[in-house]
C-alpha cells in the first residue's frame, strides 16, 4: 500500500462500511485500526498496512472531512507517542497484539514510571528494584516514582527498574509494563503552583510483574527506554499546530483587540517571540518529515528545549501585556485533570504551568547536554561513575 490515490480509496470505502454518524465512537475507532488506518505505518494487523508514514495525512484528511471521530491524542498522548512505539520496537508479538489496538483506541490509558526522587536529570542513577522469584519467574518490584502523568487514570505504565546493581547504572536496567491495577500500586497526587494534581508519585510495594510484561531482554533497559525518550521529546516538541497555535496564540488575540495594552517595547517583543514561535512551528514540521525515512534521532530533543524556552517567554510576556489583569488567577481549586490544556484558561495559568516546561520530558541542562554531544558532536562531560557498578555509587 504505497499510493496514495489507492489508500484515498480504501478510507473512502471503509467510511462507507463505517458511516461515523450511525457507528458508536469505540466501535468505529476499533474497525479503522482493524483496517489499518491509525497508523498505516505499521505493520498490518497492528493498525497499519506498512505503507509510508507520510501516507497517514491521505487517510487523516479523509477522515476529518467525514466528520469522523479521533481516538482522543491528548487523553492518551503517552500511550501514543511513547508506549507504542517502544511496544512496536521491542516486544513481543503477543505483546503488540494485546498492548497497541486498546492503547490507540484510548480504551486503556497509560503512563510513564521512569523518574525518581533521586533519579531525575540522572534517570540511569534509578534506584527501584525488581528481583526476579525463581520459583513463579516473575519479578517483585519495590521502589518510588515521581512526575508521573495519568498515573491516576492509567491502566499500564511502561516501567524501568534495576534488576542487577552489580553492573554500572545504564547497564543492569530492565524494562517492563506495569498493570496500574495491581496490588502494591499506590498512587498519590502532587498538587502544583497551577493548584491541579496533574502529576502523581507512585509507590510500588512487593508489585508482581509477570516476565511476559518485559519489554527487551534483562538488563538490557536503558536500550530500550532511548527509543522511549527520543520518542516522548518528538512528541513534546514536535506537535503538529497551525500558525498562531498553541501559546503564541492568545497573545497575538489580546494585541490585536485591545490596542490600549500596546507599547512599542511589548510590540518588538512580541514580533521577535511571533517569528520565534513560526520558525519553531515549521522546524516542527521539518522534524515530522525526516520521521518518514526511520527513527526519532536526538534532534527531537532541540526541539523540546525550544518548546520549554519559547513557553515561558511567551507566557511572561503575556502577564506584562495585560498588567494588573495579568496577575489575576481564576481558580485554585484542587483537580487531577485527563489532559493538561493551556490555552483554555487564563494568562496567570498558562504562566505558572509553562514553568514545568524546561522540567518535564527531560530537563533543559539535561537537552542541552545531548544537543552538545550528539547533534554538534562536543565533547562529553568527565564521567566519574562509568564504570563503577551501581551499588558503589555515593547517593
Amino acid at each position: 500500500m504505497t499510493d496514495a490515490a489507492e489508500l484515498r480509496t480504501r478510507t473512502r470505502e471503509f467510511l462507507a462500511a463505517h458511516p461515523p454518524a450511525s457507528t458508536g465512537r469505540d466501535d468505529f475507532l476499533r474497525a479503522r485500526f482493524d483496517a489499518g488506518l491509525a497508523w498505516v505505518h505499521y505493520p498490518e494487523g497492528l493498525g497499519g498496512l506498512g505503507a509510508p508514514r507520510s501516507l497517514q495525512a491521505v487517510v487523516d484528511a479523509e477522515l476529518e472531512a467525514a466528520g469522523a471521530p479521533d481516538n482522543d491524542p491528548r487523553r492518551i498522548g503517552i500511550g501514543l507517542g511513547m508506549a507504542a512505539p517502544t511496544v512496536l520496537g521491542f516486544g513481543t508479538e503477543e505483546q503488540k497484539r494485546r498492548f497497541l489496538r486498546p492503547l490507540w483506541t484510548g480504551e486503556e490509558v497509560w503512563c510513564q514510571l521512569f523518574s525518581e526522587p533521586g533519579a531525575g536529570s540522572d534517570l540511569a542513577a534509578l534506584g527501584t528494584r525488581a528481583v526476579r522469584d525463581e520459583a513463579s519467574g516473575d519479578w517483585i518490584v519495590n521502589g518510588q516514582k515521581v512526575w508521573t502523568s495519568s498515573a491516576h487514570t492509567a491502566r499500564w505504565a511502561i516501567l524501568i527498574a534495576r534488576t542487577d546493581p552489580e553492573q554500572p547504572k545504564h547497564r543492569g536496567i530492565t524494562y517492563f509494563v506495569c498493570d496500574m491495577t495491581d496490588p502494591g500500586v499506590e498512587v498519590r497526587p502532587l498538587r502544583q503552583i497551577t493548584g491541579e494534581a496533574e502529576f502523581n508519585e507512585v509507590f510500588l510495594t512487593d508489585v508482581r510483574i509477570p516476565d511476559a510484561h518485559r519489554l527487551g531482554a534483562v538488563g538490557e533497559g536503558w536500550k530500550v527506554a532511548q527509543t522511549t525518550l527520543m520518542n516522548e521529546r518528538v512528541s513534546i516538541g514536535g506537535m503538529r499546530i497551525p500558525r498562531e497555535g498553541g501559546m503564541i496564540g492568545p497573545v497575538a488575540k489580546a494585541w490585536r483587540e485591545r490596542p490600549e495594552l500596546r507599547t512599542h517595547d511589548l510590540h518588538q517583543r512580541l514580533m521577535k517571540l511571533w517569528v520565534d514561535a513560526e520558525v519553531a512551528r515549521l522546524t516542527g514540521e521539518r522534524l515530522r518529515q525526516q520521521l518518514v525515512a526511520g527513527q526519532p534521532g536526538p534532534e527531537g530533543s532541540g526541539m523540546k528545549l525550544g518548546f520549554a524556552r519559547l513557553n515561558q517567554e511567551i507566557s511572561g510576556l503575556e502577564v506584562e501585556l495585560l498588567g494588573e489583569e495579568g496577575l489575576l488567577y481564576d481558580d485554585w481549586t484542587m483537580r487531577r485533570p485527563e489532559i493538561v490544556d493551556f490555552t483554555g484558561r487564563d494568562a496567570g495559568y498558562r504562566y505558572l504551568r509553562s514553568k514545568g516546561n524546561s522540567i518535564e520530558g527531560g530537563t533543559s541542562e539535561v537537552l542541552l547536554n545531548i544537543v552538545a554531544e550528539r547533534v554538534l558532536g562536543l565533547p562529553s562531560e568527565p564521567r566519574t561513575d562509568k564504570d563503577v557498578a551501581w551499588k558503589d555509587l555515593a547517593r
